[in-house]
């Protein structure tokens, strides 16, 4: 048996594949929380960095935490969906 013949879904002796398992996964809500903060933090500082570079807003703590918390809530609400 070749390699790609197990990843369109040949037989495999060992049982389901990834796919399958991926697919029932619900993944951990405190993980997901965690990555969504992480990255609605980095982002923010990027757009206000961005914006202060241009001259449009100044980089500052309070404004990276306004725009990554309103980042967080949108995303949020969007996954919920």
């Amino acid at each position: 048996m070749s390699a790609e013949e197990s990843v369109d879904g040949g037989d495999d002796e060992e049982g389901p594949g990834i796919r399958e398992g991926v697919e029932r996964s619900s993944g951990d809500p405190k993980v997901l929380l965690a990555m969504n903060a992480v990255l609605s933090a980095w982002f923010a500082w990027m757009v206000v960095w961005g914006l202060d570079f241009l001259g449009a807003a100044t980089l500052s703590a309070r404004n990276v935490a306004t725009l990554a918390l309103i980042l967080f809530a949108v995303t949020y609400v969007a996954v919920l969906r």
